[in-house]
Parts: C-alpha cells; structure tokens; sequence
C-alpha cells in the first residue's frame, strides 16, 4: 500500500521516515500520480477544510495530522468525509495501527474522543427495544464475547474491560477481532450502535 504525506514541507518528521520509509511527500495533491493505486493519504495542512474536500473525492482514505489535534477537529475531518484525524509526532506503531484502520474501511478518531462517542450513543439509544435483526446478530456470539460487545457499546476501554471480567488486554482484543467477523462490523462505533439495536443505515 502506497502512502502519500501532504505537507508543505519536503522532509518528513522522523516518525513519518521509521513508520512509512517509502512513503511519499508531496506539497499538494497535484503532485501525486498513479491515484489509481491503494494507498492512504496523509494531509499536514495549515488550512484544511478546501483542501480536505479535495482529497476525499480522490477515493482514497485521507488522515488529517495535525500538531495539536483536538475533538473540534477531528468531529470536522470526519464530517468533511475524511477517515481519521491524528497527531502529525504520534509514534510510528500507532502510524501503523491507523493505517491498518482507515485502510480497511475504518474510522480513526482517538480514544477519548471514541469513548465519548460510544458512551454518547449508548445513552441516546438506551430507550430503543432491540430489533429481532440485533437479537439474531447477537445470537451469533459466545457468552463472553456478548458481554465484551455490550461493555464496548457501554462506553469501556479494553483495559476496563480486561479489569471487570478479569481477562488479559490480549484477550478482550481477540474477542474483539472475532465479533467485528460475526458480525460483519468495522469498528466499536458500529458494534455500539448494533448492541444498542439500531441498525447500521439508521433505521430501528
């Protein structure tokens, strides 16, 4: 996979290099070829929100980094259709977990901002009466994988989630892993908003 950094300066930050060593860096999207390729890119712009539209109708997941990012900003990358916002220094393994995300159809937001998010929906949903559509989903997990799925969809992180069913962090992942397949789902933002028995294009 292909990853083009935009940035108005030529070197990369050393995170960039040891996360990405072949990736691309370019001062603007004219100057990438070859979009027909897989790839992700990653936009280091002082003014965003023009150039962001720009490079959403590319197709191609697009990450805003930013020096000092923050909730406002991120809540406006992901309405501008971007698929994700992070700090511009993160450490190259968190560069390559993002990308793992956003490059099979996920959404990166942070998880604080996550929590709030899932906590969010979780509250607003709660009155909802799950459909029998939810109800066979969830028949399709195990005990312990149900009761990952609804502490995610109750706003936890997976280490509070290790701490309240007395398992491994490694553990609640690969619960994790297995319900996102059963499931047919991308993310926590999703897998909340099915636990809570709304379905994905927002119907009830």
């Amino acid at each position: 996979m292909q990853h083009w950094i935009i940035d108005t300066q030529s070197n990369p930050l050393g995170n960039w290099s040891e996360a990405f060593p072949a990736a691309l860096v370019v001062p603007s999207l004219a100057e990438i070829v070859a979009l027909s390729r897989p790839g992700i890119l990653w936009c280091r712009a002082r003014s965003v929100e023009p150039l962001l539209a720009e490079l959403v109708g590319t197709g191609l997941p697009v990450v805003l980094m930013s020096d000092e990012p923050d909730e406002q900003l991120t809540l406006m990358a992901l309405s501008s259709g971007a698929s994700g916002c992070c700090n511009s220094r993160a450490a190259p393994e968190v560069l390559h977990q993002i990308a793992l995300v956003v490059g099979n159809g996920g959404l990166w937001v942070g998880q604080s901002l996550l929590q709030k998010l899932v906590a969010g929906s979780s509250r607003a949903l709660a009155s909802h009466q799950a459909s029998s559509n939810t109800n066979a989903l969830m028949a399709q997990l195990s005990e312990r994988e149900l009761q990952v799925a609804k502490l995610v969809a109750a706003g936890e992180s997976n280490k509070e989630i290790a701490g309240r069913l007395d398992i491994s962090e490694r553990t609640v992942k690969a619960h994790l892993t297995a319900i996102f397949a059963k499931l047919g789902l991308r993310d926590r933002l999703q897998l909340s908003v099915t636990v809570n028995g709304v379905s994905l294009n927002g119907s009830t």
